[in-house]
């Protein structure tokens, strides 16, 4: 059931997706997730237009109850106690991407100075690295999450061989794409919302 989840997660965060980037982002082959996505269409939990796949009302439905059910299976103190961990590494990561975006306050980053761009992204090495024993004590609590350290992984090592759309392009799966996502899976699994977080400065 954890792949079946995530599956829909994905869907549910991406929008419509070809079975590749489904493949890519959950690490299941695609002969799978093509069997596995034949079974939700058939059931109404997908629906498939022009090749891209979409999640259903049905199927947000059964997602949210399966999620639900994962918060209460764990152990919400302990996950409660990584979350506020998290929101610190999650203050640090924002104020990365503020610099990617931005030199100084009001300057956009057009990308040409390399050496300001290899500091920013040596700082989300190092935050990186920081951070991945925490990753994996999420994915401890909750396998469903297991895809997410080779997603970070992968993105980081993209953007090291000089690809910068990694860092944070939106319609790949970018270190910013993937920590946005892992956020959202957070939130739902410490039995939170996305306004609570916003109310609280988090979001």
């Amino acid at each position: 059931m954890a792949d079946h989840s995530y599956v829909l997660q994905i869907l549910r965060f991406k929008g419509a997706v070809p079975i590749e980037s489904l493949s890519t982002a959950t690490g299941i082959a695609p002969d799978q997730v093509t069997s596995m996505l034949a079974e939700d269409a058939a059931a109404g939990l997908v629906a498939e237009v022009k090749g891209r796949f979409k999640i259903t009302k049905p199927g947000r439905d059964l997602l949210a109850e399966a999620i639900s059910d994962e918060a209460g299976s764990i152990d919400q103190q302990a996950v409660r106690g990584l979350y506020e961990e998290f929101s610190s590494y999650n203050t640090e990561f924002k104020q990365i991407v503020t610099d990617w975006q931005m030199k100084g306050a009001e300057t956009p980053n057009d990308h040409l100075d390399t050496a300001y761009d290899q500091a920013v992204i040596d700082r989300l090495d190092d935050l990186h690295h920081r951070f991945g024993p925490l990753v994996a004590q999420f994915v401890a609590h909750a396998a469903r999450l297991s895809p997410y350290p080779r997603r970070f992984v992968h993105a980081l090592e993209q953007l090291r061989d000089g690809d910068n759309a990694w860092f944070a392009r939106p319609i790949i799966d970018s270190y910013h794409t993937v920590w946005f996502e892992f956020h959202e899976d957070l939130i739902g699994l410490a039995g939170l919302s996305r306004l609570e977080e916003a109310e609280a400065g988090r979001a």
